[in-house]
């Protein structure tokens, strides 16, 4: 797969699947700006940053910020905010099914889309 490619089109905050590995959906985003303060009670949120700089802020802790090909897992049921400079492509990696707003409900932000490319 071409992730370059696969990453044309896609929209902000709008994930999509490209592939699934047993029970888990590996997905790619673009973002830019601030998201909804959230958390996934069930499920731990892996963040790989292609490009950009994206700080992971976290309910009781220190802000992680993560540069090109850095990551850091967000632990399930932690409070976060992504925050993102303009263009940051990321590749997350959660459970399947995973809404991206978590526990939130936030209409200016979409849920994942698609099924593995």
């Amino acid at each position: 797969m071409d992730l370059l490619q696969a990453f044309e089109g896609i929209g902000t905050w709008s994930p999509h699947i490209v592939a699934t590995v047993n029970d888990t959906d590996v997905k790619i985003v673009e973002l830019d700006g601030e998201f909804v303060w959230h958390s996934h009670p069930e499920t731990d949120e892996l963040f790989l940053v292609l490009s950009g700089s994206l700080t992971l802020e976290l309910a009781g802790r220190e802000p992680v910020v993560l540069g090109p090909m850095q990551l850091f897992t967000v632990p399930r049921s932690v409070e976060h905010r992504p925050v993102a400079a303009p263009g940051t492509r990321v590749i997350l990696i959660e459970a399947g099914g995973t809404v991206n707003t978590g526990d939130a409900q936030d209409p200016r932000f979409r849920p994942t889309t698609g099924t593995p490319l």
